[in-house]
């Protein structure tokens, strides 16, 4: 049996044994070619030594290219070449002249390592392969535009189980696009867009595009989610902790409770950082009293959420008391506009806030996690600098959804389920359900994650009670037991 692979089609030949009475000795008999095709997937299908099928033979409705019955012996003991051929399985990109590894590299290089195409283009020149940056865009916005299913899902899935969301935002580059395309018909500068990220507890990290840093951007961006959202203390966050429309907008029945704020004790201690920068007593004194803070909830961070909460009424609440107290003190007295005065409004402005870490364990004073996700954009941006429509950067920003949920640390990410490079997720993006719900796989613990959830509060949605009381989650994808009991 011979295995001879050409591109990505296998094709099996077998060979008989040759007649001595119709080839002399030491002469090849003439080869018969035999081609027939058969429908994916038949990776069983062969031809035995016996001449008869094996295990896995295709139907009588496979097409035989003038071909005679394989079941049939060679005619006068010839020597017979079989090919058998199977259609390609259904890809991502059709008729791509690119395989998924040379595209996972081209998204990898950028939205992970922050190489533009500019410059990836001549890294490829110098190894002797010719791909021109335009290929590579198109290829990047094609790619984050179907993979964007994996990232619905998980945001549909974060906003239905998480307990608290982690966002901030960071702004980006959007060329102005053709003259024909714009209202005025002038060349100009690049607009502001903004990159949301948003971490649903330890599941999820996605990233959204908005071309409006606005009220209203955020209200839609988390409508319908009720429990905790921690964030810095932007006035856009305003109308959405109100419960209010935004400017401008209509009152919205249907938008359901507010969530509740959680204040970011990181963005409170840069204020009287750069007071204490600048020698002034009372950031150096506001500044000792947050590190002292945060020096004795570190050693709670291994404690589960309820034996957590219960150490820090016992050890952190004195603490924050005293801060606000001796915060409040320093207020009340007459002083010029600053830094400390600054540090001061705050810390008193988001009192209310920066205490809610105290009400469940689950919750954390900082939102530095946040903040080191968007860092690959941040830093990556002075390289490629901008973005050339809002589509493109709508695709990148799924793109560096996929980047950040392989490198979340836990065992199988829920993302690309089994899977830990794109390039797996691109080679399984071809046959991507309708539903999208139905691409993430089941959650790694789910066991441990009940164990580690405290009774939710009465005024918030209830937790997860596993994935398999959610419609459309459990028609695709089994679920392990631990998931429905």
């Amino acid at each position: 049996m011979r295995r001879i692979v050409l591109a990505r089609v296998v094709y099996k030949a077998e060979r008989s044994v040759t007649d001595a009475s119709s080839a002399g000795e030491g002469e090849a008999a003439p080869l018969q070619v035999v081609a027939r095709e058969v429908p994916a997937p038949t990776p069983a299908a062969s031809v035995s030594p016996e001449g008869t099928a094996a295990a896995g033979e295709p139907s009588a409705s496979s097409t035989a290219l003038d071909a005679p019955s394989l079941d049939a012996p060679p005619p006068n003991g010839e020597t017979c070449t079989v090919f058998i051929t199977t259609p390609l399985p259904k890809e991502l990109f059709r008729r791509s002249l690119l395989a998924p590894s040379i595209i996972a590299h081209i998204l990898t290089s950028k939205y992970l390592l922050g190489v533009p195409f500019y410059r990836l283009e001549q890294q490829l020149e110098l190894q002797g392969a010719s791909l021109d940056r335009g290929t590579m865009c198109r290829y990047a916005e094609d790619a984050g535009a179907t993979l964007g299913a994996i990232v619905e899902a998980a945001r549909k899935e974060a906003f239905e189980t998480a307990f608290c969301l982690s966002t901030d935002a960071t702004g980006v580059s959007i060329q102005p696009g053709p003259i024909q395309e714009r209202k005025d018909k002038k060349p100009g500068p690049c607009r502001k867009g903004h990159f949301f990220v948003v971490l649903a507890d330890k599941d999820h990290v996605f990233f959204e595009y908005q071309p409006k840093h606005t009220s209203a951007a955020v209200c839609e961006m988390f409508r319908g989610f009720s429990r905790y959202i921690q964030a810095d203390a932007h006035a856009i966050y305003d109308a959405l902790f109100r419960g209010t429309p935004p400017r401008g907008a209509a009152a919205d029945e249907e938008r359901g409770p507010p969530p509740t704020e959680v204040g970011c004790w990181s963005h409170c201690r840069t204020n009287f950082w750069e007071a204490a920068v600048c020698k002034h007593e009372l950031g150096v004194e506001g500044l000792r009293r947050i590190n002292a803070i945060f020096a004795v909830d570190r050693k709670l961070a291994d404690l589960a959420p309820a034996q957590r909460k219960v150490r820090r009424d016992a050890v952190v609440r004195p603490l924050v008391d005293a801060f606000f107290a001796w915060a409040r003190a320093e207020h009340a007295r007459p002083r010029e506009r600053g830094l400390v005065s600054t540090a001061l409004g705050y810390a008193l402005n988001q009192e209310q806030p920066l205490r809610r870490f105290l009400d469940d364990g689950r919750l954390r004073l900082e939102n530095n996690a946040s903040e080191r996700a968007l860092r690959s954009i941040a830093v990556a941006r002075k390289s490629w600098l901008f973005f050339g429509s809002d589509d493109h950067a709508s695709a990148a920003a799924n793109l560096f959804s996929l980047v950040a949920s392989c490198k979340l640390p836990r065992s199988r990410p829920r993302g690309l389920p089994r899977r830990r490079h794109p390039r797996d997720a691109l080679l399984a993006a071809g046959p991507l359900p309708r539903a999208r719900p139905q691409v993430l796989g089941a959650h790694p613990h789910p066991a441990r994650r009940r164990r580690a959830e405290a009774r939710p509060r009465a005024d918030h949605a209830p937790a997860s009670r596993g994935r398999a009381a959610r419609d459309g989650l459990t028609e695709s994808v089994p679920l392990p037991p631990s998931c429905t009991s």
